[in-house]
């Protein structure tokens, strides 16, 4: 099945995907692919864009999103025909977040507040009658998951808005996911999650704004386990009821990484997780240090139960053969580590170039790849040293000059490269200083669920094809 025909859809190229050989050929996607258009296919471009008009066309842009080429211009889709939600929210305490989040959704949508458990159960209870909300009381926490699923069962609509009781909507957020909805293999739309500011905020605040967890980045993408966006938060998400109810709805019995879970079980039937940052949910971060330092470390400990769940993908850092010996050749830090690292950055050069074999200029498309590969494994490599496995770093700088050489590059480049695509909200000394807070207090969580579970699964790289 593939993209509705004469609907005005309208697939827009990614950022990393190149038109090479005068528009016969492009080269993009996750992973990397060079796919070579036929004549007629050459012209149902127009500039970065395919156009969806007729069968060909809609043909040709399926294939570009199923592959992670291009994504839809979500403008140009057309709105579901029957368009109700309902929004699911699950909620333990917060009176003051819930109210704050209701007033956000108005009076539209039927809206399912589900208590889970909360100590103060008055407090929620009347802030949900407050605003016309149905009220689902649970007599025990059954966590996140547990708590949607509780009311995604009451949901008779088509669609269902998940939105965390610490979310403010956006009038145009939920309206413009709907439209993912036009391709029949979509199942689930997230916006971009940003920061709820208040008028003081504090450095942890403002590192947050900068760098949150939940904040996956200023571009469309789809989400997928091994590409830039492998997860989308469920905070705040738009999803189909039928998907969720065909055995996808959330794992109850996980309190942390529950939506990462979802995201890769939907994606493994065969269905399609979008992420658009064209439209944003704003959320309450953590201010205090350490309520925001606890946090990072159970975000941590989800990694264990992902990896029983999902060893395929859990892996700290994937490395291709050639990667790991480059990667090695350098930590050595001998004089013989640049001309290694050097010799299989040329031979692995030589091998992409042989793949693009029938284009006009092969190494002008090998190198800038080869490039790429490189910087991707140094910094797999520096986020193994700096969040993974700092604890093993820590007792080797204790012991090595070299490791306490290769831990501190790292540190450093990670901070000036991080904070290049910051906005400049925090100045870079306190900036690096919640960076690599930001690293121990996740790196400690995975540690603790890995030692808690008997299994190294989660501190594993993996290394691939």
């Amino acid at each position: 099945m593939t993209l509705p025909v004469g609907a005005g859809i309208v697939v827009e190229f990614d950022r990393h995907t190149r038109v090479v050989d005068g528009g016969r050929a492009l080269v993009g996607g996750f992973p990397t692919r060079l796919l070579r258009l036929t004549p007629r296919a050459r012209k149902l471009l127009v500039g970065r864009t395919v156009p969806v008009r007729d069968a060909a066309s809609a043909l040709l842009a399926d294939r570009l999103l199923a592959c992670g080429m291009a994504h839809p211009v979500v403008a140009s889709l057309p709105a579901p025909p029957d368009s109700r939600y309902t929004v699911v929210i699950p909620v333990r305490d917060r009176p003051r977040q819930l109210d704050r989040l209701l007033r956000s959704i108005g009076t539209g949508p039927p809206v399912i507040v589900v208590d889970d458990a909360s100590h103060r159960p008055a407090a929620v209870a009347a802030v949900a009658d407050r605003h016309g909300a149905r009220l689902v009381a649970l007599d025990t926490n059954t966590g996140p998951g547990g708590a949607r699923n509780a009311g995604l069962r009451l949901v008779t609509t088509p669609y269902v808005v998940f939105a965390d009781s610490d979310i403010v909507l956006d009038p145009d957020t939920v309206p413009t996911l709907l439209r993912h909805f036009a391709d029949p293999w979509v199942a689930m739309a997230v916006p971009r999650i940003t920061g709820l500011t208040g008028a003081a905020p504090t450095w942890i605040e403002r590192y947050e704004n900068t760098r949150s967890s939940l904040d996956l980045g200023a571009h469309p993408a789809p989400v997928r386990p091994g590409t830039p966006v492998s997860w989308a938060p469920t905070a705040c998400a738009v999803a189909r009821v039928d998907a969720l109810r065909d055995g996808h709805g959330f794992d109850e019995g996980m309190r942390v990484g529950e939506d990462v879970d979802l995201c890769w079980r939907l994606v493994g039937a065969g269905l399609r997780v979008r992420y658009e940052p064209a439209v944003r949910a704003a959320h309450e971060h953590r201010t205090r240090m350490g309520d925001w330092f606890l946090r990072k470390a159970v975000y941590g400990t989800g990694a264990h139960p992902l990896a029983l769940r999902h060893p395929e993908y859990i892996a700290p850092a994937v490395f291709a053969p050639w990667s790991t010996v480059f990667a090695a050749a350098l930590l050595a830090q001998r004089r013989w580590s640049v001309p290694v690292a050097g010799s299989v950055l040329g031979v692995v050069t030589v091998r992409i170039a042989r793949k693009f074999d029938g284009t006009r200029h092969p190494y002008r498309l090998a190198v800038p790849l080869a490039g790429n590969g490189a910087v991707a494994t140094l910094a797999q490599s520096s986020a193994l040293l700096t969040r993974h496995w700092w604890p093993l770093a820590a007792v080797g700088c204790t012991v090595s000059r070299r490791m306490r050489r290769a831990v501190a590059v790292a540190a450093l480049a990670d901070i000036a490269l991080e904070y290049r695509r910051g906005d400049d909200s925090l100045d870079p000394l306190r900036y690096g200083v919640a960076r690599r807070l930001d690293d121990l207090a996740y790196g400690a969580g995975v540690w603790f669920s890995a030692l808690k579970g008997r299994s190294t699964a989660a501190l594993r790289p993996r290394v691939t094809r």
